[in-house]
């Protein structure tokens, strides 16, 4: 059980603060807190469960805003750290992203997102869906009136039609002209490569995202040509988890527009899509490095809009690059993009 929720700017100025039963919590925690990431510097704010003198911390940070939550008593870590997910997420949702100034000009309505998210100290609604029929989201319409009436709620006076629904997450009235549905597979690729261009140590993080615009309570059913090789797999709670465990398919009701249907890992790759092969020549104190970076022949698959960043050594204090094709960049941090 949570017993409070502080929202905190990338200077440490407490922006929000929610507490959630009848015990208080007082802010000196924040301060506490707020030392160490002084003191310690981002290896502490990396540690997602702390243990202060008086509080078990559960932190998450997001475009440098640090979402805090306390309690006393034990509970899963996972579910304060999951919690705290899905409150960003949604704020991320409503407000267009998040920063400072966002935050504090719609104050009225991250209290009412949190209103209805958490109850005595439990997770209660946390479906984006079911929360943009009970709040609406800003907009400059809204605010005009708010201005005018001196009424500054967005909550609705109706229960949201997913409350009779099947599933929490739809609702049962959707109705578009025509059904369609859209699958992109975002997939990061974090690869070492050895100065003769071998592949050492390869894993891909990846995404299934899906945009939904379907009438009724439809249901979908997704398979992938290799599903053994993924590890790790994280679904949205509108998936079936039988039908993935015995024949690794997936078959959900999706929700309504965009949303992150799961999320994996696949790890001890044989090969990458792109070759690399380095070579670095020195003479009389200087250094040259050549990288010839290419696509892999394989038929049927063209790989486009490619962009390569690299670290560049602290110990490098200028440096000259030219590429026989676009352009690159070097920024101020010494990442160089191409």
């Amino acid at each position: 059980m949570l017993q409070c929720i502080f929202i905190l700017s990338d200077s440490g100025e407490v922006m929000l603060e929610k507490q959630l039963i009848g015990h208080k919590v007082d802010r000196s925690i924040c301060a506490w807190f707020w030392d160490q990431v002084i003191s310690q510097g981002d290896s502490f704010k990396q540690q997602s469960v702390i243990a202060s003198p008086t509080h078990y911390l559960f932190q998450i940070v997001r475009e440098g805003i640090t979402f805090l939550a306390c309690t006393q008593l034990e509970m899963p870590p996972l579910m304060g750290i999951e919690f705290l997910c899905r409150v960003a997420d949604v704020l991320s949702d409503y407000l267009e992203g998040l920063n400072e100034d966002v935050i504090k000009d719609n104050f009225v309505i991250v209290y009412e997102l949190l209103d209805e998210m958490i109850d005595n100290g439990f997770p209660l609604t946390t479906e984006p869906n079911i929360l943009r029929e009970m709040i609406a989201p800003p907009n400059i319409v809204s605010k005009m009136l708010s201005v005018v009436t001196g009424n500054s709620s967005n909550m609705g006076v109706t229960l949201p039609g997913a409350t009779a629904s099947c599933v929490p997450w739809r609702t049962t009235d959707i109705k578009y002209a025509n059904n369609e549905v859209y699958v992109d597979l975002v997939e990061e690729m974090d690869a070492i490569i050895n100065r003769d261009g071998v592949l050492v140590k390869c894993e891909i993080y990846g995404e299934v995202q899906v945009n939904s615009h379907i009438t009724g309570v439809p249901e979908l059913t997704l398979s992938f040509a290799n599903p053994s090789i993924m590890d790790d797999v994280s679904f949205h709670p509108c998936v079936r988890f039988r039908p993935w465990e015995s024949h690794h398919i997936l078959s959900f009701v999706p929700p309504d527009g965009l949303f992150k249907l799961m999320s994996y890992r696949v790890k001890k790759l044989k090969t990458t899509p792109i070759y690399v092969k380095p070579q670095i020549t020195s003479d009389a104190g200087t250094c040259r490095i050549n990288v010839m970076v290419g696509i892999r022949n394989d038929t049927g698959k063209m790989i486009d809009s490619i962009t390569l960043q690299f670290q560049l050594p602290s110990c490098v204090l200028s440096a000259d690059l030219t590429a026989n094709h676009g352009a690159v960049t070097v920024f101020s941090n010494k990442v160089t993009s191409w």
